[in-house]
């Protein structure tokens, strides 16, 4: 079984795959997880203006998928990986990276350490200004953030509060609009003893969120004054 990273550079297995047309066959394929892709719609995600030929240019690609991808399959055998369907191709993976992070989500401390370790760099990063991939890109990063404030929200319960304001002080840097992410580094900073810095957070907070959001700090800052607020949390 081929085992497909998109969560980084474009991975399948130990497979040596080809230029970047070819990847982005590839990608776009495992974009669509397990739905057929029209050959037409191939050829224009591939090519501003198509050039002459370009149907079998895209045949040629697939073909030379398929030996990197199945290099033991015999001659004239159809592929039972990457299968044409109709006037389409659609790739039957069974282990994708991205599909494993999501399927991780709602697990405990250590499931989601695990999740994350598979993030190598941004997903289907070298397709990242193709429209095609754009959607997808967009979901996985935002499942990223979520995964970041579970696995932080885990972390706090199990006492590991030093880690988890290391954490959520990069998060906020990268995303001051995440408002999760706030809330949690001020409730574990007060955890630590540090209700000074904490109520500092809520401040930066509220600045942060009506610089980008244009929300009304007030409302959005609530929770955190309560989180900063002299008793204790259990």
């Amino acid at each position: 079984m081929v085992s497909f990273g998109v969560l980084g550079p474009l991975t399948a297995g130990s497979a040596r795959l080809g230029g970047p047309k070819q990847r982005a066959v590839l990608a776009r394929l495992l974009v669509a997880r397990r739905r057929v892709v029209p050959v037409r719609t191939l050829v224009a995600d591939l090519w501003e203006d198509p050039p002459d030929g370009a149907v079998g240019t895209v045949q040629t690609f697939v073909g030379a998928l398929r030996k990197a991808l199945e290099p033991d399959r015999p001659p004239r055998t159809p592929s039972s990986l990457l299968v044409t369907e109709g006037a389409g191709y659609v790739l039957r993976a069974a282990d994708v990276d991205a599909w494993r992070f999501e399927e991780m989500l709602g697990g405990d401390l250590a499931v989601l350490d695990r999740a994350l370790a598979l993030w190598r760099g941004p997903a289907y990063a070298e397709f990242a200004d193709e429209h095609w991939a754009r959607a997808e890109i967009d979901r996985l990063e935002e499942l990223r953030l979520v995964a970041v404030e579970r696995r932080a929200e885990a972390a706090l319960a199990a006492g590991r509060t030093a880690e988890v304001v290391a954490d959520l002080r990069a998060h906020v840097a990268g995303f001051p609009w995440r408002e999760k992410v706030w809330s949690l580094l001020a409730l574990a900073l007060y955890r630590e003893g540090r209700q000074g810095d904490a109520l500092a957070v809520v401040r930066e907070a509220r600045r942060a969120l009506a610089e980008n959001l244009g929300v009304d700090p007030g409302r959005s800052c609530g929770r955190w004054s309560r989180t900063s607020s002299p008793s204790r949390p259990g």
